[in-house]
């Protein structure tokens, strides 16, 4: 049996939750955001435990720019600092959702929880730039 794997929550992953709470209470559909803790808990967290490569790795996206694919090798570079695995960021598929993690050492690294209907990640506050 191999070892499972410590999932940690980045700061904005927290953050994102809590505007994704606030959204969903703001249309009135609590139970909505019930729906994803019971997921991310019962389900997502438990797979990336067990099967932290099955998250599609976010790398190979195809750039459709410059300022895109320079964007993608700064990042490229920075993850390299942190686990010499080039595929090691990821992005776990969910019904409605989109997962970003990072697999560095013995620990997922959820990074961010955005709508499949939000355009992007917010590098930025992950790198301090």
């Amino acid at each position: 049996m191999t070892k499972k794997l410590v999932v940690r929550l980045s700061a904005n992953f927290d953050r994102d939750l809590s505007d994704i709470e606030r959204f969903l209470t703001e249309a009135d559909a609590p139970r909505a955001y019930d729906a994803l803790l019971d997921e991310l808990l019962a389900t997502v967290i438990p797979n990336l435990e067990r099967f932290p490569g099955m998250g599609r790795p976010f790398f190979s996206r195809v750039a459709r720019s410059v300022e895109t694919t320079n964007a993608l090798e700064a990042l490229r570079v920075k993850l390299s600092t942190l686990t010499p695995d080039p595929e090691g960021l990821r992005e776990y598929i969910m019904d409605d959702y989109l997962v970003l993690y990072a697999q560095i050492g013995g620990s997922i690294h959820l990074l961010a929880i955005k709508h499949h209907r939000q355009l992007s990640f917010d590098f930025k506050s992950h790198w301090g730039q």
